[in-house]
């Protein structure tokens, strides 16, 4: 007779999503069990070692803001940071860090391990196990162990019966060398849960020997005073990133030997990300274009293996060496591991709640890649939600809810339940609706006051966040007594401001992050102002009922194309409508007033 063991939460994986899940459970005070295949791949990045990026890194400020891991794991472990899209607002900026993947895998294990509350357990779980009424009690791992608890959470990334191809080669496994996950994703559709498949893939790692620099352009890292955490980080710059360029020689390798990519010849029957397609798909899709872009990245500092980001393949060995050694500084390339697609099981998101708790099993939370997204960001910030429910409902606590006009881990959640995934789900700035009002500079304000009442913020650091915050406040009084519109205008102009200037108005010495909230809220004002009664328009009138006989097609003011779309989606609600690919606040504002008069004519 197995021995059976008690906890309050149980976390499924140890990947990204596993990790803040665990973590978040933990340190709300739930007794939590981490169980992962192996306990030494704990955080370990499996694709690109990078973290951030437009839209991506405004998920991490946000998990940061609410007490996650990730962000501290990034300021201990990055190589390099750069901020993307500079010459756009800084609503669409995006702070992205080279990570050292080893250092960070072995920091994820040992702050796991340090977790007071948190338990690891290396293992293969097979089964979850329901009460009577349809209810989680625990867990039975493949050595016939049994856990129990009333809540657990699945974070299982791509091995749920994964597939690794490399050309006409296929086997099973969740990562190149580990071993797939089949039994826990036939419990799944056993249960009734409605399964998919969907792809990601990974170029080959090069050695860094064996490539020539001097041929590739180097890539200027950012001289930023501050990283994902809140509190301000001298960012020291210590391993360089570089760019190559495919040819056309590289691509005629690839067209002949097309037929031999497992995506081509029909090995592989399930849709990877539109966003991270693979080189023999770029080169398919984009056949006039004369190069592509390879951003030529470290793996460690401890490790001479190089990303080669932009080649992802499931092409042979043989192909992937010849194309390789036909882009310039790398003609004399060594392939130390083999790029390769890798097919998995997903849930299809709209069975959720969004708490991430399945509608159909009560405390069975599921996050990550398991859900239909791609991306150690995207993983993470579900994990997080999760985590925190899963604790919530333990303790018999209100469930945590991020709407999606307060935060980007909120508009990913409602996008997945609401709208489901026919293909990876990634984050775009472009998926926000209120962008302006939602930037990397203010996740601190909208939601750490969220993280200290949940518990996973400190007291110090929240005492530290509210002067900050007084000192933003008495700033804004100070500037607006001092200068007229147009002078603020100018004196924040562009993505620089005068920082002697703004002392000799205020007296106060500030942040680049506080200066960087301050330009925002002047240039963005009446933008803001607009968006805010947006929002306020949207919440009270979101479950305004749309008739499902209701004819789009004429409607004044609306576009051809959202007529059209109105029409094929019948939204029941101005809530749904919202979410249909394309609408704008303007078009929603337009759509309730129509509505309303329609009202008012039947009366």
């Amino acid at each position: 007779m197995k021995q059976k063991y008690e906890f309050d939460v149980l976390v499924i994986g140890g990947g990204h999503a596993g990790i803040e899940a665990a973590h978040a459970a933990a340190k709300m005070g739930s007794k939590t069990l981490l169980i992962t295949l192996h306990l030494d791949t704990i955080g370990m990045m499996s694709c690109n070692p990078s973290i951030g990026g437009i839209g991506k890194g405004h998920i991490v400020y946000e998990i940061s803001a609410l007490g996650g891991l990730m962000p501290k794991l990034c300021t201990q472990t990055y190589l390099q940071a750069r901020m993307l899209n500079t010459r756009k607002g800084p609503a669409v900026q995006g702070l992205r860090l080279q990570i050292d993947k080893y250092a960070y895998n072995r920091l994820s294990k040992q702050m796991l391990e340090q977790l007071q509350n948190l338990s690891l357990r290396m293992g293969m779980v097979e089964e979850i196990l329901l009460d009577k009424n349809k209810k989680v009690c625990g867990v039975r791992l493949r050595d016939g162990t049994i856990y129990r608890a009333q809540t657990v959470v699945i974070t299982t990334g791509t091995f749920l019966r994964g597939q690794i191809h490399i050309g006409m080669a296929n086997y099973q496994a969740g990562r190149q060398g580990e071993e797939a996950s089949v039994h826990l994703s036939s419990w799944l559709q056993q249960v009734g849960i409605k399964i998919g498949r969907l792809k990601t893939g990974t170029p080959p790692r090069l050695l860094r020997s064996s490539i020539d620099f001097s041929k590739l352009t180097y890539q200027e890292p950012d001289e930023l005073s501050y990283l994902f955490e809140f509190s301000p980080h001298k960012v020291i710059n210590t391993h360089p990133c570089y760019i190559a360029y495919t040819n056309q020689k590289t691509h005629e390798i690839i067209r002949k030997n097309r037929h031999l990519s497992a995506l081509f010849n029909g090995s592989i029957t399930s849709i990877g990300p539109r966003y991270c397609p693979s080189i023999e798909d770029k080169i398919n899709r984009f056949p006039d274009k004369g190069k592509h872009h390879i951003f030529v990245e470290p793996e460690s500092a401890s490790s001479e293996e190089i990303y080669p980001n932009g080649l992802s393949t499931s092409l042979p060995y043989e192909v992937q060496l010849k194309y390789i050694r036909s882009i310039k500084g790398f003609e004399n390339a060594i392939i130390t591991r083999s790029g390769y697609a890798v097919e998995y099981d997903f849930v299809y998101p709209q069975q959720l709640s969004p708490t991430l708790e399945l509608k159909e099993i009560e405390g069975l939370f599921l996050a990550g890649q398991i859900n239909g997204t791609t991306g150690y960001e995207e993983a993470a910030g579900q994990g997080l939600v999760a985590g925190i429910n899963a604790h919530l409902k333990h303790a018999n606590k209100e469930p945590f809810i991020l709407d999606r006009t307060e935060s980007y881990i909120g508009i990913m959640i409602d996008d997945l339940i609401s709208l489901g995934v026919d293909e990876p789900y990634r984050m775009f700035t472009s998926r926000a609706e209120y962008r302006l009002t939602l930037r990397q500079d203010n996740a601190f304000s909208r939601l750490m006051p969220k993280g200290y009442k949940l518990g996973l913020i400190d007291n110090h650091l929240y005492e530290v966040f509210c002067k900050d915050q007084k000192k933003i406040g008495q700033t804004f009084v100070q500037l607006r007594a001092t200068c007229s519109k147009k002078e603020l205008l100018e004196l924040f102009a562009e993505s620089t401001y005068d920082k002697e200037q703004i002392f000799k108005r205020t007296g106060k010495v500030l942040s680049s992050r506080v200066l960087r909230t301050i330009q925002a809220e002047i240039i963005y004002e009446p933008y803001l102002k607009r968006e805010e009664r947006d929002i306020k328009r949207v919440k009270q009138y979101k479950m305004l009922s749309l008739s499902q006989t209701l004819n789009y097609f004429g409607m004044s003011g609306l576009s051809c194309e959202l007529q059209e779309k109105l029409m094929r989606y019948k939204p029941a609600n101005i809530a749904q409508a919202a979410l249909i690919p394309g609408m704008t606040p303007a078009a929603i504002s337009l759509l309730i007033f129509k509505i309303q008069e329609r009202i008012r004519h039947t009366l």
